[in-house]
């Protein structure tokens, strides 16, 4: 087995991409590998080897989880890995800073080979780096590799299978400050042997370019507008851009419940189970894909230009004040797709406080599962307005959840002890145009994994709800009879207590309990328990919406109000309903304590401020 071993953002799990054909991807700030991936060489390439990507490095002297677990790897569990050599990805602009990592690995005794990455972007300044002369400096294989188009990994293999096999590694004695700066000296005086320089000094170099719009985007004030500028137009689209996507897979979903119910005839139990049971509750999430499709297209959008790796930078300041650093920002920024690979991804943290506080707020980000929600309730609310609208009250959420997270920061800062590793340090990549097909492969991936985790539990749920409100069957009783006396409306109306002073009938308890599964199971539950048809050409997501307006409390006033509606949105913004989530913060924290506290804290800060949302605005 070979290693992949390097810096974070150096091109490594893009080379493995290359190696394996696998489909995990690269995003351009640091920390996102934080377990090793395993892969076998594509067949293209000869005899298969097995390859193993580990998390980025700075040195193999760990200070932080996942430099932790490539340390491991290679000095610890070698043997259950069977390592017998070292693939160092070295970034080629900025291959000088990254020497002392290959002159560690050469010390510890890992055969190994060097793969120089970006090598495309030097190309761009009519640069090149002499790979034979800086064979012979380092005393090691050189092969140059086109991230891109995948250039060089045929050679690189070659080179990898000539390495000698050796018994076992040993860890390099600890560098010395000095021993750092000699061998960045060294790298420095090389430099004029190694670079090819054939631009125009009177050209605006790529490099140039990069400074140039850094001051701009980096900027302390103009910098965080033209970020918040951003952010909202993302938010925007997912309306605008969106809305014909969800028509059509509406319309889908109502075609086939209504064929399904046509199929059945009048009163079959099967058919209104799959029409009005499982197809309507999987179609009222899953109308809502395109909208969570388009956010993560934009968001890997702008990981790939490497704009994301200067938030975090701009946001450093903002993070120390409430006892974080921009090291937080990639976990946090992960929460927003999901909480699970968010707490793995704070692994890189290095300060053991930092990691406790990002890991307990994590939960706050606005995650993928709570889009469906937001998405129909503000839906409900904007029904009929233009799309910026409720684009602008979702980047409100969004940014609420920021600033809910900050707080909680802030608050947890000032109990916990501090330490002295919450400094922040990051090598900023160039600016790239990205690659669409990249783009495009990544958000289908993410959609489509958000797809198959939330397909299975909402089929379950579905099943146990539409039994639940279908039975003990009584012909004889009305509809809404009928939904009172199921076994849901009897363990509805007994919870109906707890969710009443934030505006919540025994319908939506429901709803926010069955949500603990999964977030979006809300929706879905909703479309079973207001007994949302497709009998009609609104199709099922107006359906829903309709049935809403139409609900009413026993005394005739309408259940779903601006008031009861904002505390519902509030609860969702902080409550802990992820069950994943809680499982992952057990791992990661190795303590049942910290994740019950997380659980009960969270949602009951979230229960008291719905409440408080309501009375105030009814």
């Amino acid at each position: 087995m070979i290693a992949l071993v390097g810096r974070p953002n150096s091109g490594k799990t893009t080379l493995f991409n290359w190696l394996t054909g696998s489909r995990f991807r690269a995003v351009n700030y640091p920390g996102a590998t934080v377990e090793c991936y395993l892969g076998q060489t594509h067949g293209r390439y000869g005899e298969s080897l097995e390859v193993i990507d580990t998390p980025g490095t700075y040195s193999l002297f760990p200070k932080s989880f996942d430099e932790e677990v490539t340390y491991q790897t290679l000095f610890k569990n070698y043997k259950e890995y069977d390592v017998q050599g070292a693939v160092v990805v070295m970034d080629a602009t900025q291959w000088q800073r990254q020497w002392p990592l290959v002159e560690q690995i050469k010390e510890s005794g890992i055969p190994a080979v060097v793969a120089l990455t970006m090598t495309d972007l030097l190309r761009k300044e009519n640069q090149n780096l002499d790979d034979k002369q800086l064979s012979e400096l380092m005393q090691l294989p050189v092969v140059p590799i086109d991230g891109q188009l995948g250039g060089g990994v045929s050679e690189l293999l070659q080179e990898v299978r000539k390495l000698e096999r050796k018994s076992g590694f040993h860890p390099p004695e600890e560098w010395s400050e000095d021993k750092y700066k000699k061998a960045q000296r060294e790298a420095s005086i090389w430099s004029a042997r190694v670079q090819k320089n054939k631009k125009n000094p009177e050209d605006l170099t790529y490099f140039d370019r990069t400074r140039y719009w850094d001051d701009i985007l980096l900027h302390p004030i103009a910098g965080l507008l033209l970020f918040f500028t951003v952010m909202f137009a993302l938010f925007s689209s997912i309306f605008w851009l969106a809305d014909p996507f969800m028509g059509w897979v509406d319309e889908g979903f109502s075609w086939l419940a209504n064929s399904i119910l046509e199929w059945g005839g009048e009163g079959s139990l099967w058919a209104d189970f799959f029409s009005n049971g499982l197809v309507a509750s999987l179609g009222a999430v899953m109308v809502f894909v395109p909208q969570i499709f388009i956010l993560f297209f934009g968001i890997s959008f702008l990981e790939d230009t490497g704009y994301l790796a200067r938030a975090a930078t701009l946001i450093d300041r903002p993070f120390s004040a409430v006892g974080l650093s921009g090291r937080s920002f990639v976990p946090l920024l992960s929460g927003y797709a999901c909480a699970v690979p968010a707490m793995m991804a704070a692994r890189n943290i290095r300060s053991a406080t930092e990691r406790w506080i990002a890991l307990f707020i994590i939960p706050l980000m606005t995650c993928s599962a709570r889009l469906p929600v937001y998405a129909l309730l503000l839906s409900f609310l904007f029904f009929g307005d233009a799309a910026w609208k409720p684009g602008l009250a979702l980047a409100g959420l969004y940014f609420s959840a920021l600033i809910l997270g900050a707080i909680a920061a802030a608050v947890l800062s000032r109990w916990l002890p501090s330490d002295n590793e919450m400094s922040f340090l990051m090598e900023l990549p160039l600016y790239r145009r990205p690659s669409l097909r990249v783009v495009l492969r990544s958000a289908i991936t993410r959609t489509l994994s958000y797809v198959r985790r939330a397909g299975p539990i909402i089929f379950v749920l579905a099943m146990l709800i539409w039994l639940g409100t279908t039975f003990p069957r009584q012909l004889d009783m009305s509809e809404t009879q009928q939904l009172q006396n199921s076994y849901i409306g009897q363990v509805g109306q007994w919870v109906e207590p707890i969710f009443e002073p934030m505006g919540s009938d025994w319908r939506i308890g429901i709803g926010l309990i069955s949500a603990f599964a999964a977030r979006e199971v809300f929706v879905s539950t909703l479309a079973i328990v207001f007994g949302v048809t497709s009998e009609t050409e609104e199709g099922l997501t107006n359906s829903l919406i309709s049935s809403m307006k139409g609900a009413l409390w026993p005394d005739g006033s309408p259940l779903f109000t601006f008031a009861s509606v904002m505390a519902i949105l509030v609860f969702f913004m902080i409550a802990l309903q992820c069950m994943s989530t809680f499982a992952i913060a057990v791992r990661e924290m190795r303590s049942w304590r910290f994740a019950l506290t997380q659980l009960i804290v969270l949602n009951l800060i979230a229960w008291s401020l719905a409440v408080v949302t309501y009375q105030i605005l009814s």
